[in-house]
């Protein structure tokens, strides 16, 4: 559906009465102050706008505050289900770390006792090398850029101070060859201590340090890029630190993006020596954006959701633009922004989480004008199947819209579960099943060929899915499982689908043949009482006995195709589904060329000048790359260079020409300001117009939208750019 700001039916409204209105309630005093008349007195401090009002006067300002206000409550769920997704993901991690952090303070608490000598003095001089090894944590981060792992390092820092550890973040800004080991020294002294001077000696960190609510807890230096750090500061760094280790016990932890090796390359083995190094993974960004779209798009926990198109690009977008959730994360919020911005009914999807979004909903669509009702059976969904549609029509509709939903998204947690022992990435599988095109082709051979389907079972192919499609392959591999994996599954699928009694059941029988696999008379017996039950699933009833996981295959099947129904298939899924693909990749990657063209011929618009208010006519007061670009457009692919600067020459100096006309006719009292125009025309020369024209001309090139000209042909400019 492609909803632009000229069809935007909400604009349609007259707001004159409104306005009115309003102004009446703005100016009590001066009512007063005029003869009483005898009038009908209207109360309208108790009606209420959105429900008990005239639809009629609702003005589209109104609607557009009602979807913004939709916009923010939506993408606030949204923000705070991906940071709880990535808060679940990180604390393991960060438990681990802190296992590791308090481990290693006991046992440089516990070294610290064969140095009681060395402590008493101000400059700790240790010579055994194992003693002045620092603990280093190094976290593998998997990311090649690092914007994602800012957050993952911020968090860990809190989690930290919040478990009792003086938690100091340093970064690559710090470790410059410009600022020196001073530079990261005061940066540290600065996080610690509350009141610290820009002296960087680290005995004013071994005298904070002393202080008795000091000690007891360590300190840890957190330096989220470590790549990125000038080598030989971060040596020279650790060498430093390593001297003062038994007095002041530091815990370094490395954030590491590529791979460990890189430490290697990037710190001498003199360096290295110092470190006391263990190794810690964090989750990597694929399985991070699993958790995220499963959360955000496949769980129907918000009103948003985008279409088999727009999906296709989020994930392209993020495998190849730089692969960050960030960035991801970034699109999907431009996608929102710009379906509530669209869509003219999207604030009626706000509710639909909500326990009493029945009631909630119901109110809404009483309180729509007729105009806006009428525009939603014109919707493309509902094209020859609802016209003239009532009030309890679309509420019922929308309903279904979030029965079917949820039906889709159970039925695809089920295929999640199995695709995770495959190694199959969530955002594949959720593009192949919001596919719309692959759904009508399914549906069209089950009704054209019901007995087809289930000769082709052994083809392990769904109609519609291609033979090599996730959904297949997804399927497939429940003929190979175990016995124990296909019992933990089958549990699985009985929490996600317990809305839909007819699985359950197949479900409950499945768990019962699984629990006799060791006896194969019950087994027998088990299938044929599950032969004779009658069931809308067709591949049950086969007369050849068949496996516990070819059952599961053909349940599985049997889900995907009566309970799979993609989003796009709905009527009213444009209210809460976007498509327009197009606008959200100019969005996010822009046509600037394009952009460039539009600007120049409309750039009156911009400029908003009093002396260009003619669109259609070139001016000389207008830009000289707008009007030598205007007069491009007049030629072909090649354009000659003589004819063209006499275009432009011709427009320059039509002022000139005016003011001269205005000049013979105007009186003597006028006569001085058009003499001014007229000498300041005259200013014009030759080369001055051809210096301008030539500036215009390279602009336009810088552009990339002319090719200079060749050797070849000297005299003609070539246009790269045409379609506006």
């Amino acid at each position: 559906m492609s909803v632009s700001d000229s069809e935007f039916p909400l604009k349609e409204f007259d707001a004159s009465d409104h306005n009115l209105q309003k102004a009446s309630l703005q100016k009590p005093e001066l009512q007063e102050t005029r003869p009483k008349k005898t009038k009908r007195k209207i109360d309208m401090s108790s009606k209420n706008p959105l429900v008990d009002g005239d639809s009629e006067e609702l003005t589209d300002q109104h609607y557009e505050k009602l979807r913004l206000c939709a916009f923010n409550e939506t993408w606030s769920k949204i923000e705070i289900t991906i940071k709880d997704v990535l808060e679940k993901i990180n604390i393991s991690l960060f438990e681990d770390v802190m296992k590791w952090i308090s481990e290693s303070f006991k046992e440089i608490r516990s070294c610290r006792g064969e140095f009681v000598r060395e402590l008493m003095l101000s400059y700790p001089i240790v010579t055994d090398m194992i003693c002045k090894q620092i603990p280093t944590a190094l976290i593998l981060t998997k990311n090649m850029e690092f914007v994602d792992d800012l957050s993952t390092f911020q968090e860990l820092s809190a989690h930290l101070k919040l478990n009792g550890c003086h938690v100091a973040s340093l970064s690559s800004i710090d470790f410059t060859t410009k600022k020196g080991v001073g530079g990261c020294l005061r940066s540290l002294l600065r996080q610690l201590l509350v009141a610290s001077s820009d002296a960087a000696d680290i005995f004013v960190l071994a005298s904070w340090y002393s202080e008795q609510h000091n000690c007891n807890k360590p300190i840890v230096i957190v330096i989220d890029d470590t790549e990125q750090c000038s080598g030989p500061i971060l040596a020279e760094f650790i060498a430093m630190l390593s001297e003062w280790i038994i007095k002041i016990p530091i815990l370094l932890v490395f954030g590491v993006a590529t791979s460990l090796t890189s430490l290697r390359k990037l710190l001498p083995s003199d360096a290295l020596q110092y470190l006391q190094s263990c190794q810690f993974t964090s989750e990597s960004p694929q399985a991070r954006m699993n958790s995220i779209i499963e959360a955000v798009l496949v769980k129907p926990s918000s009103e948003f959701i985008v279409s088999h198109k727009v999906a296709v690009f989020l994930r392209n977008y993020f495998l190849r633009h730089d692969g960050t959730i960030t960035s991801f994360i970034q699109a999907l919020k431009v996608a929102c922004s710009k379906h509530f911005y669209t869509e003219p009914l999207s604030f009626l999807c706000c509710d639909l989480v909500d326990e009493d979004y029945e009631v909630l909903l119901a109110k809404k669509v009483e309180s729509l004008p007729r105009k806006l009702l009428d525009y939603a059976f014109c919707l493309p969904s509902c094209e020859g199947k609802m016209n003239n549609g009532t009030f309890k029509d679309l509420v019922q509709g929308i309903f279904e819209l979030k029965k079917t939903r949820r039906y889709w998204s159970m039925v695809l947690m089920c295929l999640l579960e199995v695709a995770k022992l495959n190694k199959l990435q969530l955002l594949d599988i959720f593009c192949e099943a919001a596919n719309p095109t692959s759904f009508k082709l399914q549906s069209s051979s089950h009704l054209q060929a019901p007995t087809a389907i289930s000769n082709t079972i052994h083809d392990m192919k769904i109609h519609g899915f291609g033979k090599n499609g996730f959904i297949n392959r997804i399927i497939n591999k429940t003929r190979d499982l175990q016995v124990v994996q296909l019992s933990r599954i089958l549990k699985t699928w009985e929490g996600y689908t317990k809305e839909i009694c007819e699985i359950q059941d197949k479900l409950k029988d499945l768990q019962t043949l699984l629990n006799a696999t060791d006896n194969d008379t019950r087994l027998k017996q088990q299938l044929s009482n599950v032969h004779r039950s009658t069931s809308r699933f067709s591949s049950f009833s086969g007369k050849d006995m068949m496996g516990v996981n070819e059952k599961v295959a053909l349940l599985m099947e049997g889900m995907v195709r009566d309970y799979m129904k993609p989003i796009e298939c709905i009527p009213f899924h444009e209210i809460i589904c976007f498509s327009l693909v197009d606008m959200l990749q100019e969005a996010l990657i822009g046509d600037p060329r394009k952009t460039i063209q539009t600007d120049l011929l409309h750039s009156h618009t911009y400029i908003q000048c009093c002396c260009c208010k003619d669109k259609n006519t070139l001016l000389p007061s207008m830009h000289d790359t707008s009007i030598v670009f205007t007069l491009a457009q007049e030629h072909g692919d090649l354009v000659n260079l003589h004819d063209w600067y006499e275009s432009y020459k011709s427009i320059i100096l039509s002022s000139r020409t005016k003011a001269r006309r205005k000049f013979n006719k105007s009186p003597a009292s006028k006569k001085g300001k058009v003499s001014s125009a007229l000498s300041d025309s005259s200013n014009l020369n030759e080369a001055t117009i051809q210096a301008r024209f030539c500036k215009a001309v390279t602009e336009l090139q810088i552009s990339g939208i002319i090719r200079m000209p060749s050797k070849r042909r000297p005299d003609y400019v070539q246009r790269i750019t045409f379609g506006l």
